[in-house]
């Protein structure tokens, strides 16, 4: 499947209803989503910021830790680095926060939809947030910098509260704050 026949079968105005497709796997494709982010198709960078965000709309990670593009038809594997997402923004309001994806996923931080340290592919850890089907996002450095701005203190933790749920952003004890 050429990614221009994938981008005609798919419309780019909305997530599509992953969760209710189970083709078969039709192997792998050669795209790769880079640590920082960019995705990169057959050793190139994809150019078209319109052509990424509908490939976001349609990855899916499942149960076996591998992440899919998945049509009704078609389910291919691709390969991530570290995680498929970036969180590029946060609104506050009196309540908590809410994450804003590169490609406008809006996720409130609350009790489900928790921060988490995890490790990066170079051992330390930072947080990352669940958004949709089985994908987690990174902070970018420049929001995940402007949050520390604003973070407290508890035990080792840095971190900020959201919807009376506290969110770790990092520990003091091993540089990843």
């Amino acid at each position: 499947m050429s990614l221009d026949s994938l981008f005609r079968q798919l419309d780019a105005q909305s997530i599509p209803p992953l969760e209710r497709w189970d083709p078969a796997s039709c192997g792998d494709m050669d795209l790769r989503i880079a640590a920082d982010g960019t995705w990169i198709h057959e050793g190139a960078p994809i150019r078209r910021p319109a052509l990424v965000q509908l490939l976001s709309s349609v990855l899916r990670r499942e149960a076996d830790g591998d992440y899919y593009l998945v049509t009704p038809a078609e389910k291919l594997r691709i390969r991530v680095e570290d995680l498929p997402l970036l969180i590029t923004d946060a609104d506050e309001d009196s309540r908590g926060w809410t994450m804003v994806s590169q490609w406008g996923d809006r996720v409130r931080l609350d009790a489900s939809r928790r921060l988490r340290l995890i490790p990066a592919p170079g051992g330390e850890l930072l947080p990352a947030l669940p958004v949709r089907h089985g994908l987690e996002a990174r902070l970018h450095r420049n929001l995940f910098y402007r949050l520390i701005e604003t973070a407290e203190c508890r035990g080792d933790e840095l971190g900020l509260v959201s919807d009376g749920v506290w969110h770790p952003l990092g520990r003091l004890d091993d540089g990843a704050a």
